[in-house]
């Protein structure tokens, strides 16, 4: 707002449901309808979890998948259609540092990113005569938001009771912000995030036998802080 002269007629907000695939179409309709293309999307929607796999119902993890994973490549692929027929677009996908290595409480979650990581990064191949069409993954660790007062735990009908204390994390802004610049220069992944997880990111490329030696000492206290009612992760960053 303070770098252009947006007006009414340049801001369109739709009610969506990922999980309602049939009407992604219609969604996506309407917004050619209002502006008449479709420059970038941003897949932003999910769910984090909260719980141990043997605690879980399978209907979370259906759950999971269906809003994180088939929601957003059904979205994805009607506003694909229209980016091939301008041969031009951004195609940005909130993925999270738990697409790259894995982590106890989220293994439903981990799976669902992976899931995209390995959905995006074949999609990229398939448009090589396309090279105006970016596909874009971003890569958040722990940023402060609302993700995880609203997580899956053990059965869909139960929320978490305490979300612990969130000031720990990156600030939105500085998520955002970073997010942008990766946009902008067209990156095909940005790992967004503080340390300790972004160093364990790259170890989990670059030498995996000592990530998951590293991982299961961390995964032991994550659970611990999980289970006495604060956040998960609250410990590394002190």
């Amino acid at each position: 707002l303070e770098i252009s002269n947006l007006s009414e007629k340049d801001i369109l907000v739709l009610r969506l449901d990922l999980t309602d695939r049939s009407s992604h179409e219609a969604a996506t309709n309407s917004v050619l309808k209002h502006f008449g293309k479709i420059d970038v999307l941003v897949n932003n929607g999910g769910r984090s979890q909260r719980s141990l796999f043997v605690d879980t119902n399978l209907d979370v993890y259906s759950a999971i998948i269906e809003l994180n994973y088939l929601g957003t490549i059904s979205l994805t692929k009607h506003v694909l259609n229209h980016m091939i027929q301008r041969k031009k677009g951004k195609i940005v996908t909130v993925s999270s540092v738990m697409g790259i290595m894995g982590a106890p409480l989220a293994s439903g979650y981990c799976a669902s990113k992976h899931a995209l990581q390995g959905f995006f990064n074949s999609l990229r191949t398939e448009l090589t005569d396309y090279p105006e069409i970016s596909i874009i993954n971003i890569c958040p660790g722990p940023v402060q938001s609302q993700i995880i007062q609203n997580v899956f735990t053990e059965n869909l009908s139960k929320s978490i009771e305490n979300s612990g204390d969130q000031s720990h994390k990156m600030p939105t802004a500085r998520c955002v912000q970073l997010t942008l610049v990766s946009m902008a220069n067209d990156l095909k992944e940005a790992w967004i995030s503080d340390h300790p997880y972004l160093a364990v990111c790259y170890l989990w490329q670059y030498v995996p036998t000592w990530a998951w030696w590293l991982m299961n000492r961390m995964g032991k206290r994550r659970i611990q802080n999980f289970k006495s009612g604060v956040d998960a992760d609250a410990s590394y960053s002190r």
